[in-house]
């Protein structure tokens, strides 16, 4: 067995067994390169998960651009979650299209009101989420667990790529020829909101090209900053 093959079953073990578990379960789909590995295994081993996605209304065009091809290809429906227009008024009338540059409390306030509260009406019914988190990906996920209970949304929390390394996710899009954001071609490793997101440069974290203005310590949108506890 090659070491791809063992890496997916591996995956495969861990849905299976949060399905068992937990279900309903949902899968908050981001699609990036991680996110689409798991679109690719959920519905290649028809996983009864399903699987959203937030469309926070700043997403770059190559992003809707995939979403529009995840639609087409795959059998599992990708639903779309959007932020609550009043909300979006509001915080536009005081502080600007563009107000998140201006403080952290600001960019943090933008990411709840087109992100966390989408998140929560998506996640409403469900007893798990699933994510494509990895611990490599940032400081701030280093101590992440494969399965742990997410009091913040008082469910299960599984991130079922968490050891894989950013090598072992692209042989697998590569090897089954998964869509991925063409944005990731231009050196867009970690693909956000189009004002929040640009290109690193070779030697740059992973994630440095998200929030580039803000401390590395403080580049999460509020999604995956909730208190958990593990079970593994």
């Amino acid at each position: 067995m090659s070491d791809l093959q063992q890496k997916i079953e591996q995956v495969v073990a861990v849905l299976t067994e949060t399905i068992r578990d937990f279900a309903p379960v949902t899968f908050a789909n981001s699609l990036g390169a991680e996110d689409m590995v798991l679109t690719d295994i959920i519905d290649r081993y028809q996983l009864d998960i399903d699987m959203f996605s937030l469309d926070t209304g700043r997403l770059p065009q190559e992003t809707y651009d995939l979403m529009q091809v995840v639609r087409e290809r795959y059998k599992t429906p990708l639903r779309i979650y959007f932020p609550n227009v009043k909300q979006v008024e509001a915080y536009v009338a005081e502080h600007g299209v563009n107000g998140f540059y201006d403080s952290i409390e600001l960019r943090k306030a933008c990411c709840h009101i087109r992100k966390v509260e989408p998140l929560r009406r998506a996640l409403q019914g469900k007893r798990a989420w699933i994510t494509g988190m990895r611990s490599e990906q940032a400081s701030t996920r280093s101590n992440l667990k494969v399965s742990a209970y997410d009091m913040d949304n008082r469910m299960q929390k599984v991130n079922p790529l968490l050891e894989w390394s950013n090598a072992e996710v692209w042989e697998y899009l590569k090897h089954y020829d998964v869509p991925y954001n063409k944005l990731h071609d231009k050196f867009y490793p970690s693909i956000g909101c189009a004002p929040c997101t640009r290109a690193i440069t070779p030697g740059e974290d992973i994630r440095s090209g998200r929030w580039w203005w803000e401390a590395p310590e403080n580049k999460e949108c509020g999604l995956h900053s909730g208190k958990v506890v593990p079970i593994k």
